[in-house]
């Protein structure tokens, strides 16, 4: 009875849970290197292979001609990451759904050239001839929606048929002809080829991006913390906001050095700021995601699919109309190679190399601004060595290959992870 009394007296030793190893360890200076180490242990490799081979791009191509790293080489290269990297903005869309759309080369031509015809030819307002240009890519995008969901063909078929449909409507548009030159001086002219943003404004744009990060962080780290999960220190939030704001400040004030920073690409960034924000933050983005990793789980959990689906075709093909007015203004001229050639391809791989999986379900809107400035850091980089533009296609073609790879074993990393 004596020693019942004395045991219950006698505390028992606390067991430490492995999730209050994880706060303490998450709230120690070295707790964001430790969780990026378990990313990458998982397989989560994020865009770490496509920055480490962009620094390995750029590392080899200066030091055979040091011309490259030039500011005015750099702020030409970022003018023309813009018109196929919108093209690649709505890629990541259907390719995280795993879905593939291979129109988006003739539907960019072929909104140059309506954009063309209505306001060169036919005296349109700009405004009125771009719209009209934006809209068609939409309702295209939402007729491939309609014979995927309610036909059931395949997204593979029923964009190679409108690949095929859109590149004779070009050619039908421009006529004879086979080009519309538009007026140079003209504010879409000077959009595409000369426009950039002022030095102060740049400027103050690159503080934009660490106050965000600062105000999302402390915001997270007090949610967390408030139902006792693992959280960011204060200090790992504040050293991030630190180095992004330098690293983005270093970059504005050696652009500006040259002509300064595109309007064009600034456009181009916005864009894939505001598809990141709803890829992450919204409930669109999360159904996108779940579509993505399991299209039936996610029909079952009350998501419509349909309408997942119908978004994401109706974005890409909106998106390559748009990228197709942005190569017009940056070429000042609309002709019946405008969208094809490497177009379509490029603005796949660019996704792909960025970052999105091929396999659905996983993908950024940042990969596509990565994807496009490795393979534009490529073609500027041949062009100024004088090589080739073969070199161009095998050497883009096996960094293509290597992204599908790490793609792959990623995720066979993941899924054994998952089950251990």
């Amino acid at each position: 009875m004596r020693t019942t009394t004395q045991s219950a007296a006698t505390p028992e030793p606390k067991l430490l849970d492995r999730s209050d190893v994880r706060v303490k360890h998450a709230e120690g200076f070295g707790g964001a290197v430790s969780a990026f180490v378990d990313r990458i242990r998982s397989g989560d490799l994020g865009a770490l292979p496509v920055i480490v081979g962009l620094i390995i791009i750029w590392t080899v191509f200066a030091s055979l001609n040091p011309v490259f790293l030039s500011a005015d080489n750099l702020v030409n290269l970022l003018f023309d990451c813009s018109t196929t990297g919108v093209i690649a903005l709505g890629i990541v869309c259907v390719l995280m759904l795993g879905q593939i759309d291979l129109s988006v080369g003739s539907m960019s031509g072929f909104a140059s050239a309506l954009v063309g015809m209505l306001w060169v030819n036919q005296d349109w307002p700009l405004p009125a001839a771009i719209v009209v240009a934006l809209g068609v890519g939409c309702l295209i995008g939402a007729l491939y929606a309609f014979l995927f969901n309610r036909l059931g063909m395949p997204s593979f078929v029923a964009t190679l048929s409108g690949l095929l449909a859109i590149l004779g409507l070009q050619l039908y548009v421009l006529g004879s002809s086979g080009s519309i030159n538009l007026p140079y001086g003209s504010a879409m002219v000077d959009f595409g080829q000369l426009m950039v943003i002022p030095a102060l404004v740049s400027h103050l744009l690159a503080l934009v991006p660490g106050v965000v990060i600062l105000l999302v962080g402390l915001r997270t780290r007090t949610r967390r913390q408030a139902v006792h999960l693992s959280a960011p220190s204060v200090a790992s939030v504040v050293s991030r906001v630190i180095a992004i704001t330098v690293l983005l400040e270093v970059v504005v004030a050696y652009l500006n050095r040259g002509r300064g920073v595109p309007l064009m690409f600034g456009l181009f960034v916005a864009l894939a700021v505001a598809m990141d924000y709803a890829l992450r933050r919204t409930r669109w983005g999360r159904s996108m995601h779940a579509v993505g990793g399991n299209r039936e789980a996610a029909r079952r959990a009350g998501i419509h699919v349909d309408i997942i689906f119908t978004s994401a075709f109706v974005l890409c093909a909106g998106l390559a109309a748009l990228g197709g007015v942005l190569s017009a203004a940056r070429l000042a001229s609309a002709s019946q190679q405008a969208g094809t050639g490497d177009v379509n391809l490029n603005a796949i791989a660019a996704a792909v190399i960025g970052g999105t999986s091929l396999f659905g379900g996983r993908g950024s809107a940042y990969s596509a601004v990565l994807g496009i400035i490795v393979i534009q850091s490529i073609a500027s980089g041949l062009t100024l060595l004088n090589l080739s533009s073969s070199l161009r296609f095998m050497i883009t073609g096996a960094v293509l290959a290597v992204a599908v790879i790490v793609d792959s074993l990623a995720r066979q990393s993941r899924m054994s992870h998952g089950r251990s």
